[in-house]
């Protein structure tokens, strides 16, 4: 299984290499890479030499973006969430640019945090009314403490590439079940499937002991698709809708 496993990592890496497109503008350097928003569209990020190092940046088509698309940052709860979300990749908001400085030794890991940053404002876009009503994460950690289950929340593990990944959750080894981490995904769509197959394959393949890996999925506004349940199933990530979300308590609280 192992081999298995190493070999799909493998073909993640070429793939992100081969559809990887560089393009020189005015002093920057236009990076396509192939994650998608909500729109599915390519992200872009720009990078230019900047005091013996690099700055990279979205040139703040994220913010902007949420911004016309009707979901304002501008109350103290949305601002608060937007900058533990910065936080956590270790990226800066500069006039509404998301940005990281990078040397050429972590060059590859800074422009992995940006982009994750990037996919996870992009993802507050469901914060916006009517869309919903509530923070599906605040959701799942009200559930979680009613439940008994013990948990970590924010937490990045480091993948066989080297890139660290965030895990909205890592609940602990106990006697009977092995570590286990949970996503809550917002938007089960399949941009986001995909975000989570190629993390968790890289996080996996870094893990020296048994994990499984799960995937909270919102079916609050819509059912979610076949294709998205089976895409997680597929790469071993159990899929839970939050309306069958009591199925798996028991072996969560375990």
């Amino acid at each position: 299984m192992i081999d298995e496993f190493r070999q799909l990592t493998t073909q993640y890496h070429k793939w992100l290499r081969d559809k990887t497109v560089l393009r020189e503008l005015d002093g920057w350097v236009e990076i396509t890479c192939p994650f998608l928003d909500r729109h599915n569209d390519y992200l872009q990020i720009y990078a230019r030499p900047s005091e013996g190092g690099f700055l990279l940046t979205d040139d703040g088509y994220t913010i902007s973006d949420l911004d016309i698309s009707g979901c304002k940052l501008n109350t103290p709860k949305r601002k608060q969430l937007l900058m533990i979300t910065l936080n956590g990749f270790g990226v800066q908001k500069v006039n509404n640019e998301l940005q990281v400085s990078a040397t050429n030794q972590n060059f590859a890991r800074k422009k992995h945090n940006l982009l994750q940053a990037m996919l996870a404002v992009n993802d507050l876009f469901y914060l916006a009314s009517p869309i919903t009503k509530s923070l599906f994460y605040e959701d799942v950690v009200s559930w979680l403490e009613l439940s008994g289950i013990r948990h970590f929340p924010n937490v990045k593990l480091s993948g066989k590439s080297g890139f660290d990944h965030h895990y909205h959750f890592v609940i602990p080894k106990s006697d009977i079940q092995p570590d286990r981490v949970l996503l809550s995904v917002n938007d089960p769509s399949r941009a986001s499937a995909s975000n989570a197959v190629f993390a968790w394959l890289d996080t996996s393949e870094a893990r020296e002991r048994e994990s499984r890996a799960y995937a909270m999925l919102n079916d609050g506004e819509r059912a979610v698709p076949p294709t998205i349940l089976e895409a997680f199933q597929n790469h071993n990530i159990q899929p839970v809708p939050w309306s069958q979300r009591d199925s798996v308590r028991e072996e969560l609280a375990a």
